[in-house]
């Protein structure tokens, strides 16, 4: 007998869930994410104690407050000491270039997070609407398998496949335990919220995920526990294309309610203030076009609030993510916030086909063989010149 339709659907939606989809997506939406967190850290590397440190205005004291008042946490205020900052701020840089890397990044993604928001948390009046993204998609980003392609970690399952072994990874149990006890020494240290419980969740799931690797290869509990994490990686990446539709939604649907929009005043002025002005030149050229400025007000209104309903035409969405990442770069070269627009082009690549991204992928790998293959025949030549250059030279 047949089993019912319905069963059959069931059984096909399970199965779909189980396997992790999207894996191009998240790895270049971590490559994207580390990237512009270091770059952001580097460029106010001169700046960082006045910013954020024992120099900022904006006291630990008056920080303490507002963060207990909106149930944050920040690393930061464990210690007012200089030192502790500096280790604080350059570990974050560290943990952004090892998950732009993909080194350990069920690990390196929790520090990361903890560090995006123990530096945004210190003084919160710092930050605009590429810090909230930014803090918002670490989040989420926790909860995927971001590092399955184009990481070190993939590089090194791989090797462990073609050798028919389990995954030895002893640096990532030492980070494990290193975890644990700096968990242990600081739980004390998250007052009136749940981000102790979190993090100790956090760890134990990679405790868990190590132990099924290591010693249940091939076990149905490591199956399990595959098709659970798979589970929360789906709905993961679906979370983050859900938040990117509601910022582009409600920006264009908000920019319909008022005139400034309407009537192009609202990039009119932003063109002749001095903050958003880095080009006086381009920026004066683009505000005495009233043609360009109503194109541009009308065209930005229409993608934003066209974005979330157009994702479902394969055509129409690859035309409009090309449009929307245009229009972001011009917005970070004209206005000078290359760093929010960084942060949505990235939101906007998760929309990206994967055929386009293994294409890619495979042209940058090709394209990095190809240097470090010529490199390395150019160093060999620095070493073993020709012979007949030498008799030429003394010639």
């Amino acid at each position: 007998m047949n089993r019912p339709a319905p069963l059959d659907r069931l059984t096909r939606l399970i199965t779909f869930a189980a396997r992790p989809h999207a894996s191009y997506q998240a790895a270049l939406f971590r490559i994207g994410l580390g990237g512009i967190a270091a770059a952001f850290l580097l460029r106010e590397w001169p700046h960082r104690r006045l910013l954020w440190g024992d120099r900022s205005p904006w006291s630990a004291e008056m920080a303490a407050r507002v963060i207990e008042e909106d149930h944050r946490f920040s690393v930061l205020l464990w210690s007012g000491g200089h030192w502790w900052f500096e280790l604080v701020y350059h570990g974050a840089i560290v943990a952004s270039v090892l998950l732009m890397l993909g080194w350990r990044t069920r690990a390196t993604s929790v520090v990361f997070l903890v560090a995006v928001l123990s530096i945004e948390s210190r003084n919160i009046y710092l930050g605009d609407a590429g810090d909230n993204a930014m803090r918002v998609m670490a989040l989420y980003l926790a909860f995927t398998r971001c590092g399955a392609v184009w990481s070190l970690d993939a590089r090194r399952r791989a090797r462990a496949r073609r050798q028919g072994k389990p995954v030895d990874d002893r640096a990532g149990v030492a980070m494990w335990q290193a975890l644990g006890v700096l968990l242990l020494w600081v739980s004390d240290g998250f007052p009136h919220t749940a981000w102790a419980a979190v993090l100790w969740a956090f760890w134990a799931a990679y405790g868990v995920w190590y132990a099924a690797h290591r010693w249940a290869w091939g076990h149905q509990a490591r199956d399990l526990l595959d098709a659970v994490t798979a589970m929360l990686h789906n709905c993961a990446m679906l979370v983050i294309a859900v938040q990117v539709c509601l910022i582009y939604g409600t920006a264009g649907w908000y920019k319909i309610q008022g005139a400034l929009w309407q009537e192009g005043s609202g990039l009119h002025y932003a063109l002749h203030l001095d903050y958003f002005m880095p080009w006086p030149a381009l920026a004066g050229l683009l505000a005495h076009s009233m043609l360009v400025v109503f194109a541009l007000s009308y065209g930005t209104v229409i993608v934003q609030a066209a974005f979330p309903f157009l994702l479902g035409y394969r055509r129409l969405k690859n035309v409009l993510l090309a449009a929307m990442m245009l229009e972001h770069l011009a917005i970070g070269v004209v206005l000078g916030i290359p760093f929010l627009s960084a942060m949505m082009i990235v939101s906007d690549a998760i929309f990206l086909p994967t055929s386009f991204l293994v294409l890619v992928g495979a042209h940058c790998s090709r394209l990095a063989r190809r240097v470090l293959r010529r490199a390395q025949v150019n160093q060999s030549v620095r070493k073993h010149p020709p012979s007949g250059i030498g008799h030429a030279a003394r010639g």
